[in-house]
């Protein structure tokens, strides 16, 4: 991939799009294609088609998705399946049919089975059952990964997968009805020391661990995994991390200056106990994070205090 190539960043007004666009600009790359979702249905089979026809990417990341926490992927189970499976067919279909040079697929950790062995080795895939709270995102990522597979083998498309950890970062959603936990998080302990609230209550017991990832660091992962990455496999993008929820409260409490206390709402749900990735490939291959947790809420904090 060189600054000559046309790369088309499939969802960059998402948190991660946005920070691929981020990464390739500050990298050099400056033929850039990008569609909204108003300008262009991905779920749109014959829309897709017309645009590779039009535009004709030489590279192309697919970080477009419905994405959301617990709550979203409860509560809408039938409309996360369904937009994530649309999305990704028609976008690695249509760069089989139109001869991409290279598609980077971007799944989930959620992945994994709900009790896989930690830290959660690449090979773990499909080895057990999935966490039943996002278990309709977690099949359409799955179903993605199998679809480059597949066409890898059957077309020798250069088509890659990456699964990212927990992210977080600027332009993050930080709504509580469909937010993931670390943006909630933030929002539930900033709005509570505007208004000085006596306490935060926090969902379930606080023990579950959890991984969290920078999105700048993700986005620089994903160039380096298109320059240097062409296996079949899917490979673990993280940072080798990982903390107790209620230890991820405390470190937001103090880096917004909240005074008051933690509470816990037992009667909701915690998910996953752990969630741990090895990313010793990716590591074996020569790239690690950058951004510590501490660094990467303060930079998002700053921001969304700004905004």
């Amino acid at each position: 991939m060189n600054t000559l190539h046309k790369i088309y960043v499939a969802g960059h007004n998402g948190m991660v799009g946005s920070a691929i666009v981020r990464n390739l600009q500050e990298k050099g790359f400056t033929n850039i294609v990008t569609r909204s979702s108003a300008e262009l249905d991905l779920r749109n089979q014959a829309a897709v088609n017309d645009f590779f026809a039009k535009e004709k990417p030489d590279f192309i990341f697919l970080a477009a998705a419905k994405v959301g926490g617990i709550l979203a992927n409860n509560t809408c189970p039938a409309q996360f399946i369904y937009d994530n499976l649309m999305i990704e067919a028609n976008i690695i279909h249509a760069a089989h049919l139109h001869q991409v040079k290279k598609l980077l697929f971007l799944g989930s950790s959620c992945i994994y089975p709900k009790l896989a062995p930690q830290p959660i080795k690449e090979e773990c895939l499909l080895t057990g059952l999935l966490e039943p709270t996002n278990e309709a995102y977690a099949i359409a990522k799955i179903t993605g990964i199998e679809l480059c597979k597949f066409y890898r083998r059957e077309y020798g498309s250069n088509f890659i997968s990456a699964m990212p950890t927990n992210l977080y970062g600027i332009n993050d959603n930080f709504d509580l009805n469909t937010s993931h936990v670390l943006p909630a998080l933030l929002r539930k302990f900033h709005e509570a020391k505007q208004q000085a609230a006596a306490s935060v209550v926090l969902w379930g017991s606080g023990k579950p661990k959890r991984e969290f990832l920078y999105v700048d660091d993700l986005a620089d992962a994903c160039v380096f995994l298109m320059q240097h990455y062409n296996d079949e496999s899917h490979i673990n993008v993280g940072t080798g991390e990982d903390l107790e929820i209620g230890e991820l409260a405390a470190l937001i409490k103090h880096i917004t200056g909240y005074n008051g206390a933690i509470e816990h709402d037992l009667s909701k749900p915690d998910g996953t106990p752990r969630k741990l990735l090895d990313v010793t490939r990716l590591h074996q291959l020569g790239w690690k994070h950058k951004t510590s947790l501490e660094a990467g809420i303060r930079k998002v904090y700053e921001w969304y205090i700004l905004r």
